[in-house]
């Protein structure tokens, strides 16, 4: 039995998918799924069970001799929430639970943690797990703090000598993209948010920048394509003796432009941007320059090719956006 936490959700619906198509046949998924269109996410899917999050610990905890593995991507991820208590019970708490959990009873757990952890970048993306440099990054909004405090929790178990799961595994994804994000509204990747002006024909509105170092529109991301993701997770189960914490992205930033000019060629048309007044809101926390370094990924083995933005945007367009079924 895989546990997938978050499995209705964008990246855990398509582990839960490339998991069932790998041969898997027992996936239990632990999500709500609410009022929307979110359970069509795993609507293709052959399921042992789907569970409220506020049941995993029990279920975990009687069915802990069955679980070959916890995959936990469940979490209050939306950057704008200002609920801290909300952010730490779901984010933090929770997570020590399954660690522990998993320590007990020798299963091997992966679990997402984020690039949000870097804050403005100014100390770089090296993935470290050493107390000292994950202390000294500086979150920019709650959702990246709590992230960075599971981290800092997990790397001062390791340092201290206490039980852990026999692999342990944090992923600090980049701006993933791909199919089964339309649930999440105002969080959706870029290219989901333009399809249909692109679609349309009518002009995309990009962010004008607040950075002198920064034209309008070529802020610059780590954009990775969700299918790099999950190929990174299985590959991670097949490998039970790799542990730690890596960055999960291209290794190559690109400009919020180049997203939008990839959305507008897949469909075979000239680009048309526009540029809009950033939030005041979000001025002061955003992210003008993300880039996932891979050394340590390569390093652990990990040797397939990231999907290149053009190839991902394209791939999402023609065979999702634009098709009739845009579930994978």
């Amino acid at each position: 039995m895989i546990i997938v936490t978050g499995g209705a959700g964008f990246i855990g619906s398509n582990i839960v998918a490339a998991l069932q198509e790998a041969g898997h046949s027992d996936i239990v998924v632990a999500d709500w799924l609410g009022c929307d269109d979110k359970w069509k996410n795993i609507a293709k899917r052959e399921l042992a069970a789907i569970l409220p999050p506020e049941q995993l610990i029990s279920f975990a905890t009687t069915h802990a001799t069955e679980i070959s593995a916890i995959i936990h991507m469940g979490a209050i991820s939306t950057t704008t929430e200002t609920d801290a208590d909300l952010i730490i019970r779901s984010n933090f708490t929770l997570t020590q639970d399954l660690w522990r959990i998993c320590a007990q009873a020798g299963i091997p757990f992966i679990y997402a943690s984020s690039a949000a952890t870097y804050g403005d970048g100014a100390l770089g993306f090296e993935d470290s797990a050493t107390l000292e440099h994950l202390n000294s990054l500086r979150p920019l909004n709650p959702y990246g703090w709590s992230k960075a405090l599971f981290d800092r929790w997990a790397a001062r178990e390791l340092s201290l000598g206490r039980p852990t799961p026999p692999q342990h595994v944090g992923l600090k994804f980049f701006n993933v993209y791909g199919p089964n994000e339309y649930h999440k509204g105002g969080q959706k990747s870029v290219v989901a948010h333009i399809f249909p002006d692109v679609k349309a024909g009518r002009a995309v509105r990009l962010f004008k920048s607040y950075h002198p170092d920064y034209a309008d529109g070529w802020q610059l991301r780590d954009f990775v394509w969700v299918g790099d993701v999950v190929s990174v997770i299985l590959w991670l189960l097949r490998h039970p003796a790799v542990s730690g914490l890596y960055n999960v992205g291209t290794g190559e930033a690109r400009s919020f432009h180049d997203l939008a000019a990839a959305t507008w060629a897949a469909l075979g048309k000239e680009p048309q941007i526009t540029y809009v007044d950033m939030p005041e809101t979000l001025r002061d926390k955003y992210q003008y320059f993300t880039q996932a370094n891979l050394t340590k990924l390569r390093a652990a083995g990990y040797t397939a090719p990231m999907t290149s933005l053009e190839e991902g945007v394209r791939c999402y367009v023609q065979d999702y956006l634009n098709s009739e079924d845009m579930y994978r």
